[in-house]
């Protein structure tokens, strides 16, 4: 199975920054699409972000363009998120993703990764 370790969540005032790492532990990480979900109180869990294997195409949800940017370093089997300009509309635990099928692009579905973090909480203040 694959484990993976998120880091760097917490509390921050709106207009801030944070910087996410999820640690894979498998030694075929690059086999794998990696994503960014967050789910708020009383909400379904949604999309953030997604990278492809190589790291070449990355998709966003329209809420985070701009201002969120993913990126994974293969040789160090880990995946982050940068989180900039956030907003208290940002508040919600974040999870890491595995995503393992052959794609030509990223999939925004919850149901098509694998494998999840255990979350890490993100508190945004105004």
């Amino acid at each position: 199975q694959v484990q993976l370790v998120e880091s760097g969540g917490g509390l921050v005032q709106a207009g801030g920054s944070l910087r996410f790492s999820c640690a894979a532990s498998v030694l075929t990480f690059s086999s794998y699409s990696m994503g960014w979900f967050r789910q708020a109180p009383g909400k379904e869990r949604e999309f953030v972000a997604a990278i492809s294997r190589s790291g070449s195409y990355r998709q966003y949800a329209d809420s985070v363009k701009c201002r969120f940017t993913i990126s994974r370093d293969n040789a160090k089997n880990t995946v982050y998120l940068q989180m900039n300009s956030l907003k208290p509309e940002d508040t919600a635990v974040y999870y890491c993703a595995a995503e393992p099928n052959v794609r030509t692009t990223v999939t925004m579905r919850r149901e098509d990764y694998a494998y999840w973090g255990q979350g890490t909480q993100v508190s945004v203040s105004s």
